[in-house]
């Protein structure tokens, strides 16, 4: 029973970074703003990224000298999403994109930094892009938020290090090299003196980057500008009088509170990673038996796919792909169960080939993850298992890392103990015991060694592309992707399918309004994020490519319902 009753303008379910760009320009427009969250913690699935921004055209691309334009964007997007490609829904991400960013950046606490090497991840294509297009969180004092930073969601236990400490995309280099340069190895040391400093009155790290950072950004505006935020409010059901949805029903605190909202529902709750039936129905691989690991919050169970269907909104599966994947590898811990760690970045390193059961290698190891699955799907299709593995020798693993286990001077011992990396003197002995053809792994690798030693990888083509090289080794040449494996002891590290989020869901117009079965839209109703059905039709353009247009459609979806479109 209703014990209770709120009004609003706009009401957002949902407190990732789309939900949190709703409430945000709503609010920044001088609108009435709840914003209702599911879990004990806000952020959702943005909390765990790395917060990246795909936006074509920027400021801050322009201001760093870097042409662009929405032709040439618009002329990528048609290339990559092909049959799926809605021109309609593009024109309204690339044109509101640098609006919502400059509003942003200019009103709240947000603060994004161009990341001019980060090329679009087919950056050959027409219209592709070598980099600017992507831009990524600038780092923060998780301290500013005061008692409120405890409601931070945490990132993955796998991307952190030291009981806690996040490290950011720009933390990397130092971390590589800290044995080989003086400023790095006081960069290290700056960093780990103030994860110890933390670790006296906060469960974890203040110093915070990537999605983390974002989230803190945003919610810290919310709270100054005294926007309730409710937590463990999940939105059991729409209210809808026939014409238009005129709010939620909330429970909060064992009761139901009905809130009216005037101008508009936004859902923006992480659409469907954690619903098991609705993956069974949409991930090909999993009704065929195969294993999977979701990498998303265990809130995230298409509530905005139920709240909407219920009214009337309809469901676009229409996609190449119903996700965005990601191979992880399972880090033991403490509890006796594991954890996922998804492999973005060690793959393009020299010195790194993946191979299957068979022990051959089967794609670009650098290539983007959302492509390297698919790979993993193809070459395991008669397989009991979708699996790959990571193979390295002990040059590159003490020099790179390799998944969760970090590189020298970290101990690499503790993983090998615990099993997450499995070791062999010879390439036949590591083969044996990974329970894989240690013969064909050693002809694999000889064959690869040759061409390897002069930077070269006649079979895959490794390190073909800007950004191939942008998760290489600068250093090393003339490829960045490429060098042998010839330093015994091997090392291998096993990868399953993972996804990032969802990438069907809701029909939307580019107003980000939900359609019904007929495609009208519903009066009322909006859905942003991972609730909606992505832009990109279920391909993987570049870095960013999820928050950037659920942070810029968050932004469109309020400026419609307040009737301030552009």
């Amino acid at each position: 029973m209703t014990t209770d009753k709120h009004a609003c303008d706009v009401l957002v379910v949902g407190s990732g970074g789309s939900g949190c760009s709703a409430a945000l320009t709503a609010s920044l427009a001088g609108a009435d703003v709840i914003l209702v969250e599911k879990e004990p913690e806000f952020g959702g699935t943005t909390a765990y990224s790395a917060g990246v921004i795909w936006i074509p055209n920027t400021d801050h691309a322009k201001a760093a000298g870097i042409e662009d334009s929405l032709n040439q964007a618009m002329e990528y997007l048609e290339a990559e999403i092909g049959n799926h490609f809605d021109r309609a829904k593009a024109k309204s991400f690339l044109e509101n994109g640098p609006r919502m960013l400059s509003l942003l950046e200019r009103e709240t606490y947000v603060k994004y930094i161009l990341m001019p090497t980060w090329a679009d991840y087919h950056p050959k294509q027409p219209g592709g892009s070598q980099g600017g297009r992507s831009l990524l969180p600038e780092q923060f004092d998780g301290r500013q938020l005061a008692d409120r930073f405890k409601q931070l969601r945490a990132p993955l236990p796998t991307m952190m290090l030291f009981g806690g400490m996040m490290v950011g995309r720009d933390d990397l280099p130092h971390l590589l090299n800290c044995t080989r340069s003086f400023k790095s190895a006081l960069y290290v040391a700056k960093i780990l003196a103030r994860q110890a400093f933390d670790r006296l009155s906060h469960a974890r790290g203040t110093r915070i980057a990537n999605g983390n950072a974002l989230i803190a950004r945003m919610m810290l505006t919310l709270f100054e500008r005294n926007v309730p935020v409710w937590v463990s409010s999940p939105a059991t059901r729409l209210l809808y009088d026939g014409d238009r949805v005129t709010g939620a029903v909330v429970e909060r605190d064992g009761a139901e509170v009905e809130i009216t909202a005037k101008k508009g529902v936004i859902l923006a709750s992480g659409g469907f990673p954690a619903n098991e039936d609705l993956k069974a129905r949409y991930y090909s691989h999993l009704r065929d038996g195969k294993n999977h690991r979701s990498l998303p919050p265990p809130g995230n169970t298409g509530d905005g796919a139920r709240l909407a269907g219920e009214v009337g909104g309809g469901f676009g599966e229409e996609v190449a792909h119903p996700a965005a994947w990601t191979p992880v590898s399972l880090v033991p811990n403490s509890n006796g169960g594991t954890d996922p760690f998804p492999h973005f970045i060690d793959r393009g390193k020299p010195g790194v080939i993946a191979v299957d059961r068979r022990g051959r290698r089967f794609a670009n190891e650098a290539d983007s993850y959302h492509d390297f699955v698919p790979a993993m799907f193809e070459v395991c299709r008669d397989d009991e298992q979708v699996e790959a593995f990571l193979i390295t020798d002990h040059h590159s693993i003490r020099r790179y890392g390799l998944g969760a286990a970090p590189p020298k001077p970290a101990r690499l011992e503790p993983h090998v103990t615990s099993g997450y990396i499995t070791r062999g003197k010879t390439l036949a002995e590591l083969g044996e015991k990974l329970g894989i053809d240690g013969e064909a792994l050693a002809e694999t690798v000889a064959r690869f060694n040759g061409p390897a030693a002069r930077g070269e990888d006649p079979e895959f083509d490794k390190g073909n592309n800007a950004y191939n090289h942008f998760n290489g080794d600068p250093l090393q040449h003339p490829n960045p992707c490429v060098g042998p494996l010839d330093t015994a002891p091997y090392y291998a590290i096993r990868m399953i399918p993972g996804e990032l989020g969802t990438f069907a869901g809701l029909r939307t117009d580019p107003s980000a309004r939900v359609l019904d079965g007929a495609g009208t839209p519903i009066a009322g109703l909006y859905a942003v994020g991972n609730d909606q059905q992505s832009v990109m039709g279920g391909t993987y353009p570049g870095a960013g490519i999820t928050i950037g247009p659920g942070m810029t459609f968050g932004y469109v979806a309020a400026r419609h319902a307040l009737g301030l479109e552009d």
